[in-house]
């Protein structure tokens, strides 16, 4: 029997998907997040509704069902010394908030452990590559002197892939799991570090949920790879269809940003892939674009990203922009890519104009 963790986890939204993996283990987690969310969580538990092969609709899961126990608090109330481990889970525009900016500096300042699920990756992780120029890549975040604090061997990267989202008919303390893929989890430079995520990894893969007709499996596991590059998979997807959702005078969905083009969509897929390639990653790090837009068939909303920025926001994550750069120092350009980059940054500054 491994140790029994207490885990922080910033952000309550997908986080609250991490936070159900790791109570079915047994762990404690504790939830940053709104003081709203958190009198919910803490009366009501967290809930996470997913499919299930072989199962007809959702299968939902209460916090106070599972092994473990949940909590959830404000950002001031948080002392990241007591913690095990931090995942970061907010969206990334969110840590510069006042309250938030301060735990995220002690959490760095706490030199824990701390794995990003987010999908703009923080700048220190960044830095654990070698030869990049992290210093040209800070105006891609809304603010980069929140990383400021951090020691790169403290950082890692958690590829965020499944696909979650708040029911806008449900309460804030719910979330449902559209595509439960895996969360590819990158290794610590620190050995013991490193310990604590395939503890976790084996722990999930073990554990069973009974939701009344017997013990089963649930998907959305922990994978942790020796390769610092596996995470950044993600980016080939975010390119070819989560930031093409965006448009001139809307949003479409992923499935139509991928599908309506197929062959543009590979063009672009590729293209990023080739990047990661010469950051160093090798063939077996990535995933084949046969295999996500078989995946991109099943989501039919636009992605995240782009319903932000229809609702307004001022701020998003912007990997668009990121990958764009990086590609430069690289001595790369992608036409597409920079015309995703010029709609996405229409967007933004029309809504800033309006606030």
């Amino acid at each position: 029997m491994g140790k029994k963790y207490d885990i922080l986890i910033m952000g309550a939204s997908y986080g609250s998907l991490l936070a159900t993996k790791l109570l079915l283990a047994g762990h404690t987690c504790k939830l940053v997040c709104l003081p709203a969310e958190a009198g919910l969580i803490n009366s009501e538990g967290a809930v996470v509704r997913m499919p299930v092969k072989g199962r007809e609709g959702l299968v939902e899961i209460n916090s106070r069902r599972l092994p473990g126990a949940l909590s959830a608090a404000g950002p001031d109330a948080i002392d990241p010394g007591a913690y095990d481990l931090v995942a970061l889970a907010m969206q990334e525009p969110q840590y510069r908030l006042p309250g938030v900016r301060e735990l995220l500096d002690k959490v760095a300042r706490s030199r824990r452990p701390c794995m990003s699920i987010m999908n703009m990756p923080p700048l220190p992780y960044l830095a654990r590559i070698p030869g990049l120029d992290v210093g040209t890549l800070r105006g891609c975040y809304t603010d980069a002197s929140v990383w400021d604090s951090f020691d790169p061997a403290c950082m890692t990267l958690c590829s965020p892939d499944p696909q979650a989202f708040r029911p806008p008919e449900d309460k804030v303390n719910v979330l449902q799991v559209r595509l439960p893929t895996n969360f590819k989890a990158a290794r610590f430079e620190s050995a013991a570090h490193t310990a604590i995520l395939r503890q976790l990894e084996d722990e999930i893969e073990a554990t069973r949920f009974d939701d009344g007709s017997g013990p089963i499996e649930l998907p959305v596991k922990l994978k942790v790879h020796d390769s610092i590059f596996v995470p950044l998979a993600k980016w080939s997807m975010l390119l070819a269809g989560n930031y093409r959702c965006v448009q001139q005078d809307g949003m479409r969905s992923i499935k139509e940003a991928v599908h309506s083009d197929l062959e543009a969509s590979r063009a672009v897929y590729d293209w990023v892939k080739q990047l990661c390639v010469s950051l160093g990653a090798a063939e077996r790090d990535l995933v084949a674009f046969e295999k996500y837009a078989n995946a991109a068939l099943s989501l039919q909303s636009p992605s995240s990203a782009a319903r932000a920025l229809a609702a307004g926001a001022p701020n998003i994550e912007r990997v668009d922009r990121l990958v764009q750069t990086i590609a430069k120092q690289k001595g790369m350009h992608s036409e597409v890519v920079d015309r995703t980059v010029e709609l996405v940054d229409g967007w933004v500054q029309r809504n800033r104009n309006k606030t």
